[in-house]
């Protein structure tokens, strides 16, 4: 008799043994039906064996088999073992977030395919179309050859245009699997020539055989894209596939245009949060036969069971979301990281701003730095202007100098970005008598005024109220919006411009499907002069007309609880900075602050984020924090607070346990989140193999302790912030 080890999506950190029938074939990495606490689940087959340690009138036999063959190699399977082990988290639940909904939910690998659409002869002989849309679609057709719907949607094309074209004979639907583009030349068109620091970068990444991971620490505009273009050139050519990571699905549609117009035959696909089900498994089963050779995707994406995997790319490797928050709380850099490594391909890591773990690496040489100093448009760096607020009137945030800035900018034809990472009209509202305060009755947190929906509401739980006529504590109707949104910043600049067209892109403008890419094509085409938006505006866009950027409110930055919040202030500034000047000539950067003397600012204006970083490091150093040490939390939250304190109080062992550092339990920086009370215990190492050796012990420990099930808990490994 032979047995099956099967991992389940089950919070336990362990597999579990059924017997299989002679008569039926199951290999590792198929699926089965199982029973499991009177349930009927999916189960992946994690090992085949002759014997098992449970004993014989207790093991079950699987119910039956899903797939006739692996739908998972080996080298896949040992990568999410990899991943489980790593972050504390649970196998069978790894497996299964690695998978797309339909095989989780039993379905078959080829339940559904996306079609790819042609143009026909009569699509080429430029048809008479009114529809601006459709003609766009035909454009984009003729420049592209074959393109998968998914694409097109992410292009902003939707299926209302797209169907007329196919009733009038226009284009041709198709649907195919194959590998054909790995035997075909590559076509490469619109290739430019690269510069002195761009070409030893390629000739560096193309002459390394087996894994290196490359660092290109490259300022803002100075043609990374380009880099990663012609480094993918040698991969394709040689039928190899890529995957290429980004941080933002808003940057989807651009890498996509990008990507689509040097390499106009090959196959892309796409991978992302907006797909729909069957998108996404369609996007997962062509990677896993080898049909797709470029797949562009955000975090998740690192999941993908590519055939013939030659290399990854990660753009802008510093950004906060690659980093999973909940769940499995993996961070795709880093497992990006491993598995190019195991697989011996090279891993390209592109930033202006890199994160200070990913420098430490690379100034260690366990990753090779490459610079690009050398902005692509311009001979001259963006000149930064701190303005001093102290004892400065002002407009709704704005000094007037920066008003003054803007009116000339106008003036001369450019656009102007004014960045504010706060949505809303106003944080809060105040009682001007009592002092009363707007807050989330939810959370240790106020509730954000929205002017425009009229509402009270709270970022952190969703929560929605009515703003109240009048004080809720004494009754006044002196009741006053205090501090800065978005949305307050949009009224008051189409007030002092009234004839200036502006666009204002966040969470809320953007909300419904396709307005991010109809904002992104109107400012792109010179429509929007002046753009207000929040951090948003300040991943990876390409906004050519650019010419001012004003940041305000620098100062919420500065100080901070996080040991992370200067790094990340720094980055950001850099990034939203490096919007400007993308045109010729260079621009200007005004960041509004309190504190010009602040080291910070000083540094970022005189050296620049590269220096910032290097400093940053020497202070981790001396107080021995990340990356000179290593860091894991372990969070609860429930409805009781004294529940979570008690739980994680007996974690905490009673005598020291040798190379660790506990601090806690202690409340999070927002303690009530959502109705719980929410608690953390930090855990810190100076090696990691002590960390995870104590995590192993501690896991033990916690899946038989009588309060685990009365909460929600969780571990998380190298942990972004503590919020």
């Amino acid at each position: 008799m032979l047995f099956v080890e099967v991992a389940l999506k089950v919070p336990l950190h362990r597999t579990f043994d059924y017997k299989i029938d002679p008569n039926i074939t199951v290999h590792k990495g198929c699926r089965v039906w199982v029973t499991f606490a009177n349930r009927k689940l999916v189960a992946m087959v994690v090992d085949i064996k002759a014997k098992t340690d449970v004993p014989e009138n207790k093991i079950k036999a699987i119910t039956s088999v899903i797939d006739e063959r692996p739908i998972v190699s080996d080298a896949y399977l040992t990568f999410l073992k990899f991943t489980a082990r790593y972050y504390c988290h649970s196998l069978g639940e790894t497996i299964f977030t690695a998978l797309p909904a339909s095989l989780r939910q039993g379905e078959h690998p080829d339940k559904t395919q996306v079609p790819n659409y042609t143009l026909t002869e009569e699509g080429k002989a430029s048809p008479k179309l009114r529809a601006k849309k459709q003609l766009a679609l035909i454009e984009h057709l003729k420049g592209s050859g074959v393109t998968s719907l998914t694409e097109l949607k992410a292009l902003g094309f939707t299926t209302q245009q797209i169907k007329p074209l196919k009733e009038k004979g226009f284009i041709a639907e198709a649907i195919n699997h194959c590998e054909a583009w790995s035997s075909h030349t590559l076509e490469i068109a619109n290739k430019p020539r690269l510069n002195e620091e761009q070409a030893a970068i390629c000739a560096a990444v193309n002459q390394q055989t087996g894994y290196r991971t490359f660092l290109i620490e490259g300022v803002t505009g100075s043609g990374k894209t380009e880099v990663y273009l012609q480094c993918l050139e040698k991969i394709l050519n040689a039928g190899k596939q890529a995957l290429i990571l980004v941080p933002e699905i808003g940057l989807t549609p651009q890498t996509v245009n990008r990507f689509r117009r040097r390499f106009p035959n090959t196959p892309i696909d796409l991978w992302h949060s907006n797909l729909t089900d069957n998108e996404r498994l369609h996007t997962w089963r062509r990677a896993e036969q080898g049909s797709s050779a470029l797949v562009i995707a955000t975090r998740s994406g690192i999941f993908l069971p590519f055939k013939s995997l030659g290399m990854v790319v990660v753009d802008e490797e510093h950004d906060g979301s690659f980093k999973q928050q909940d769940g499995l709380r993996y961070h795709a850099r880093d497992l990006a990281v491993y598995r190019c490594a195991t697989q011996q391909i090279p891993l390209l890591l592109g930033t202006a701003t890199p994160a200070l773990e990913t420098l430490h690496n690379a100034l260690n040489n366990k990753y090779q730095l490459v610079s690009l100093t050398k902005r692509a448009q311009t001979k001259v760096d963006n000149a930064y202007l701190l303005i001093d607020m102290k004892g400065q009137p002002h407009q709704n945030g704005f000094a007037p100098t920066t008003l003054q800035h803007i009116e000339r900018t106008l003036a001369r034809g450019k656009q102007v970005m004014v960045f504010l990472n706060r949505r809303g009209y106003a944080p809060t509202l105040m009682c001007h008598e009592c002092g009363w305060l707007s807050e989330c009755h939810r959370c240790s947190a106020s509730a954000t005024y929205h002017k425009s929906m009229s509402r009270l509401v709270c970022h952190h739980c969703g929560e929605q109220s009515y703003v109240p006529p009048q004080c809720v504590d004494c009754g006044s109707t002196n009741i006053l919006p205090v501090g800065l949104g978005t949305e307050q910043v949009e009224q008051f600049l189409e007030l002092q411009f009234p004839d200036t067209p502006l666009s204002r892109i966040d969470r809320d403008s953007t909300r419904r499907k396709g307005a991010l890419e109809e904002a992104l094509n109107e400012i792109n085409e010179g429509g929007a002069r002046i753009l207000v938006g929040t951090q948003m505006l300040a991943k990876g866009h390409h906004f050519a007309d650019v010419s001012l950027v004003i940041i305000l409110d620098v100062d919420s930055g500065l100080y901070s609880s996080d040991f992370r919040a200067t790094e990340h202030m720094a980055q950001l500034i850099t990034q939203v900075a490096g919007r400007a000047g993308r045109s010729g000539e260079p621009g200007t950067v005004l960041l509004q602050t309190h504190y010009c003397e602040h080291p910070l600012l000083q540094d970022l204006v005189n050296n620049g984020y590269g220096d910032f970083a290097r400093y940053a490091l020497k202070e981790r150093e001396e107080v021995a924090l990340p990356p000179f040490s290593f860091l894991a939390l372990i969070r609860a939250e429930a409805n009781n607070a004294k529940l979570v304190i008690d739980f994680l109080s007996d974690l905490v062992p009673a005598s020291p346990f040798s190379g660790i550092q506990l601090l806690g339990p202690i409340p999070a920086p927002m303690e009530r989140v959502a109705g719980k009370y929410r608690y953390q215990l930090h855990i810190q190492a100076q090696d990691r193999a002590i960390l995870h050796s104590y995590l192993t012990q501690l896991l033990a420990y916690v899946d038989k302790h009588p309060l685990a099930n009365r909460l929600r808990w969780s571990i998380d490994i190298d942990p972004m912030d503590t919020y």
